[in-house]
């Protein structure tokens, strides 16, 4: 089946700036839809399973007044439904992981509770249509390079929707309309001679772009094994080396990693519920979304956090250039790397007392909304 509408205003794209852009249009007036190509709206902050990671001083100013009521709601969903401890509660600036990565860290599935909310009222007066499971794959161009209207699959039934609208807003992860629609664009690096900048490589290079990750989330049930199956490449990821330039300090599955700023070998440690007061180096810390402590005794028998490491950036090749098949091919493989990634944590990561591995580590799949227990959508940095 192949359907047709038409609106004021087609924003394709359900991430953050997607989401934003609805909001914006709604409160101006005007007739919008707006597709997701996953079933959760929010981008990073549900499909991609990040916690924001943000500038020291978001919650003084820096801020947009959506972006602050968006804030302002995530703390105020834990107040509603989440038995908090009086000190948690009484905390302005509330951080549900406690992760130092932000002064917010939360749950995807919290996250797309506020947004759907914020968007709620003019879904139900029909001025604004979300079309969720909906991929671009064909664009109609107008005389003068005017986008008119795109036409999305349907992923889960197969139908096809045409959606043509007055304006059109490409708010997709990888600008995927760009090319749908002929329209001039360059990815990774230019070279100095394109742009003048001094630091610039002598060669453009398409391929140079930051490495996605598919990350996961975990708790950690001391004294049980959640171990999952050998995944089919751990031995490839495991002794994988990467080549760069700065050297990598060892193999990618370690604690010894470059620092994200001086790129000088730095080392990590990871002690699930035991790293009150640590340094940089704490990974279990680094990007927790909840924090146990945080709330009554017996509410939870673990912290949950999010696996947005080093370890896991897939450096295999880029989601901007290459076929449908080449992407997927990439996406699988990012997969295998995170799986990796855990069962290597699992069995054989070394641990302060001088033992391998944490079997009492778990995968959540119920935290990011997936069987498979990996986030929705890769992570799409800068």
């Amino acid at each position: 089946m192949h359907g047709e509408l038409h609106t004021d205003i087609l924003i394709a794209g359900g991430g953050i700036g997607g989401c934003a852009a609805a909001l914006a249009v709604a409160r101006a007036g005007y007739r919008a839809v707006l597709t997701e190509e996953t079933d959760w709206i929010g981008g990073q902050l549900t499909a991609q399973a990040v916690p924001p990671d943000e500038h020291g001083w978001i919650e003084r100013f820096g801020c947009t007044t959506a972006y602050r009521s968006f804030r302002d709601g995530v703390r105020q969903y834990y107040r509603d439904n989440y038995p908090m401890t009086d000190d948690a509660r009484g905390q302005k600036y509330f951080n549900p992981g406690s992760g130092w990565v932000s002064p917010l860290c939360h749950e995807p599935r919290v996250a797309l509770a506020v947004l759907e909310a914020m968007l709620a009222p003019y879904v139900s007066s029909g001025q604004l249509s979300v079309l969720l499971e909906h991929r671009p794959i064909t664009a109609e161009i107008l005389p003068g390079d005017l986008v008119a209207a795109v036409t999305f699959l349907n992923i889960r039934t197969g139908d096809k929707q045409t959606v043509s609208a007055d304006y059109v807003l490409d708010a997709t992860e990888l600008g995927e309309l760009l090319p749908l629609a002929d329209v001039e664009f360059v990815s990774g690096s230019e070279s100095q001679d394109q742009t003048g900048e001094p630091s610039a490589a002598g060669m453009p290079d398409p391929h140079n772009n930051q490495a996605m990750s598919v990350c996961f989330c975990v708790d950690h049930i001391e004294g049980e094994d959640h171990t999952i199956p050998r995944p089919a490449e751990y031995d490839y990821w495991r002794d994988f080396t990467p080549q760069l330039d700065p050297p990598w300090p060892g193999k990618l599955l370690d604690w010894n990693v470059p620092h994200p700023r001086t790129m000088e070998p730095l080392q990590y440690h990871f002690d699930p519920h035991g790293e009150p007061g640590r340094a940089f180096s704490g990974l279990w810390s680094y990007r927790r979304i909840l924090a146990r402590d945080n709330f009554l005794t017996g509410t939870f028998a673990s912290d949950i956090c999010t696996i947005n490491w080093p370890m896991i950036d897939y450096l295999g090749g880029d989601l901007l250039s290459g076929s449908e098949e080449d992407k997927a091919g990439h996406i699988a493989a990012a997969k295998q790397q995170s799986l990796s990634m855990l069962y290597w944590l699992q069995t054989e990561a070394p641990r302060t007392d001088d033992g391998r591995g944490f079997p009492g580590l778990r995968l959540r799949g119920d935290v990011v909304g997936t069987d498979d227990g990996l986030a929705k959508y890769p992570y799409i940095r800068e």
